[in-house]
Parts: C-alpha cells; sequence; structure tokens
C-alpha cells in the first residue's frame, strides 16, 4: 500500500507524501521542489556549522522515494541546487547513472544558476517551465495561469502556524492548493517556511510526525 493523502484536481490524481513531495500515479512522475543540494555546505563556508549529514539525509530520502515509487519521470520544480557548484552535484550525478532508466528533469529555479550543459552533464534535462496534461510546472508560483492550465510550483517553502488552546505554536510544511494553482512544500532538510494567507476556498494539508493531515479546505 502506498501511503499519502489522495488530491484531486483538473480531473487528475495527485498523492501528497508525507517525505514532502507529490506523485502523480498516472504518469509516473515524482514532483519535487526546492532540495537546495549544498545549501548546508554554504553556511558552513560562512563559518555557521552545519552537518554534513544533512545534505546525506536529503540524497536518502530521494533514493528511497524512487525505489518505491518507481516512477518514470522525476521532475525537480526548482532550486536543485543551492547556488554555486557544490559537492551535491556528485551525488545527484550518482543517483542519475544509477537510475539510468528514469528521467530527471529541473525546471530552472532562481538558485539554479549554473550552465544547461552543466545540469545535462549531471543528468538532468532542463527547462523554463513544462507542461504535464492539465498542469504546468514552474519554480515561482504564476501570478496569471494560462487559460485550461493549473499551476504546480514551488519557491515559497510553505507553511502553515497552527496554535493550541493554551496559545502554543507551530509552524508546519504543508501543500497549498489554490484556485489556479499549488504550492509544493520544500522538499530540503535544511529549509524555513514561509506562512501563507489561507483563505477559505483554499486545500491546505501539512505535514507533521511523517503524516499528512487536512487542515482547510471542503
Amino acid at each position: 500500500m502506498v501511503a499519502g493523502e489522495v488530491f484531486k484536481i483538473k480531473e487528475a490524481t495527485l498523492r501528497l507524501l508525507p517525505q514532502k513531495a507529490v506523485l502523480v500515479p498516472d504518469d509516473r512522475v515524482l514532483l519535487i521542489a526546492d532540495l537546495h543540494l549544498g545549501k548546508a555546505n554554504h553556511f558552513r563556508r560562512s563559518g555557521i556549522a552545519v552537518p554534513h549529514a544533512v545534505n546525506d539525509r536529503n540524497m536518502e530520502l530521494l533514493v528511497e522515494l524512487i525505489n518505491t515509487h518507481r516512477p518514470e519521470r522525476v521532475v525537480f520544480l526548482g532550486d536543485l541546487f543551492h547556488s554555486a557548484y557544490n559537492e551535491g552535484w556528485e551525488a545527484m550525478g550518482q543517483v542519475a547513472r544509477h537510475f539510468s532508466g528514469i528521467q530527471f528533469q529541473l525546471v530552472r529555479g532562481n538558485h539554479d544558476i549554473m550552465s544547461k550543459l552543466q545540469y545535462e552533464r549531471c543528468g538532468l534535462q532542463v527547462a523554463e517551465q513544462l507542461k504535464m496534461g492539465p498542469f504546468l510546472l514552474t519554480h515561482e508560483p504564476l501570478e496569471v495561469v494560462p487559460g485550461g492550465y493549473y499551476n504546480l510550483a514551488g519557491h515559497l517553502h510553505p507553511g502553515v502556524r497552527l496554535t493550541s488552546k493554551g496559545k502554543q505554536s507551530i509552524t508546519l510544511p504543508c501543500f497549498f492548493f489554490g484556485e489556479d494553482g499549488a504550492v509544493l512544500p520544500a522538499f530540503g532538510a535544511f529549509t524555513g517556511y514561509v506562512r501563507l494567507k489561507v483563505s477559505r476556498r483554499d486545500h491546505v494539508f501539512v505535514i507533521a510526525d511523517k503524516q499528512i493531515m487536512k487542515i482547510n479546505g471542503g
């Protein structure tokens, strides 16, 4: 049995995974946003002590997801790497070579600043946006979505603040589904959250204790 929460939009089925990824079962596509490989290295170079295990755990989770769900395509919705060349490139290249039968695609994000050729050498196909059935895949959420499409994006690292009756609060990562588009949570372990404003019509799923809970929407 495959874990996760099923959400249907535009007559398509999405499976929201507690590992902060989305599976599109009908297309056998795995969607991941904001992995930020090498971000921990960036902070270490600035003198901030961040454990090396952060990068290792990100890659372990990616491999676990691929082994579990056996996708034909893995699409990264931007910010796969954190800016300049770092050790994450070699790790990603090893994964792409190991799963040579899988198509790895990158929708370029604001931190994906290297040349297209460098990404291709790492086993990645690069695009500014991708169309997949009713979905338009981008890194940053679109302000205006072309007619007929539903935008799937990342970039914002969405989170929702929950407050208990005792006024204690916690901010949790979430999947956010609005009228014209959705925002995926940041996959990377070393990323913060941006709290989103949520309306009654939005559908929001938070991730807590490796479980997904719907907190807003019918």
